[in-house]
């Protein structure tokens, strides 16, 4: 039997978009306990159930505007008063988005890849890290991404949910050979990413911008290539050079206002309780 955690977890592979309400407190008679789950998805399917009658038709019809806003919120409801409902107790419902579209494809499992992934998903990207070489290619170098992949060449890129999901896709090439780089930004630029980078030097960047347009790559096109990628924070360790990415990620998200709920606010002073990190 599948559990509402499996479709959770069905949903967040997809790309899916949803929201998850659950049921988090009640008071008199009410239809279901605390801890009851529903998922509403965006065509309005729903899986699961909070109680069924008006409050769950309720739920639903606030599903699209907590998608909409990326925030979470908690609503209270009066069965009877409010609703209608003959059990007449009432309930809280925790409404939050589900499936966030922040995906991010790392080409590459170097030392680099090892923390970006990290700190990207701390930042709340999906990361999925994509490499030809089984020995670096590890759960366990990468316990934090959503995914692990092979399809590491310009050939292999329909083996990903990439082109699904562009629209919503970020891409760092970070792989081990000029060769593959300069071939892997070729064949992603038509995609139309919001975010495609590649490290390397600015000479680097100079032989691949030649490269693209010796190809016959529009110059509009080859101007979207973020090279070298990141902020200038002055790093040039694996992990400052991560740092860098992912702070030009979190950027480029937040303009595009696509950030998700970890992002929504840049006021490191609003209201989250007096508790110290």
């Amino acid at each position: 039997m599948t559990s509402i955690f499996d479709e959770i977890l069905e949903v967040l592979r997809s790309g899916e978009r949803g929201v998850l309400a659950t049921v988090v407190e009640t008071h008199g008679s009410v239809p279901q306990s605390p801890g009851a789950r529903m998922i509403i998805l965006g065509d309005g399917r729903i899986l699961g159930t909070v109680g069924g009658g008006a409050l769950e038709h309720k739920v639903r019809a606030m599903a699209p505007d907590v998608q909409a806003a990326g925030a979470p919120r908690l609503v209270s409801f009066e069965l009877g008063g409010d609703l209608g409902m003959a059990c007449g107790g009432s309930a809280k419902v925790f409404l939050e988005p589900l499936g966030r579209g922040d995906r991010l494809y790392v080409f590459g499992a170097g030392h680099i890849a090892e923390h970006l992934c990290e700190l990207a998903s701390r930042c709340g990207f999906m990361v999925t890290v994509v490499d030809a070489r089984d020995e670096l290619r590890r759960p366990e170098r990468f316990p934090s991404a959503f995914a692990l992949s092979p399809a590491c060449a310009a050939n292999r890129l329909g083996e990903l949910d990439l082109a699904a999901h562009a629209g919503d896709a970020y891409v760092m090439v970070v792989t081990h050979s000029h060769d593959i780089d300069f071939s892997l930004v070729q064949a992603l630029l038509p995609l139309g990413l919001p975010y495609l980078g590649m490290i390397g030097s600015r000479a680097k960047a100079a032989k691949l911008q030649q490269a693209l347009k010796d190809a016959g790559v529009p110059e509009d096109q080859r101007a979207k290539v973020r090279s070298p990628a990141g902020l200038p924070l002055g790093g040039r360790s694996p992990a400052e050079i991560a740092v860098s990415i992912v702070a030009e990620l979190v950027q480029e998200r937040s303009r595009r206002g696509e950030g998700s709920g970890s992002s929504a606010s840049a006021d490191p002073c609003t209201d989250r309780g007096s508790g110290s990190g």
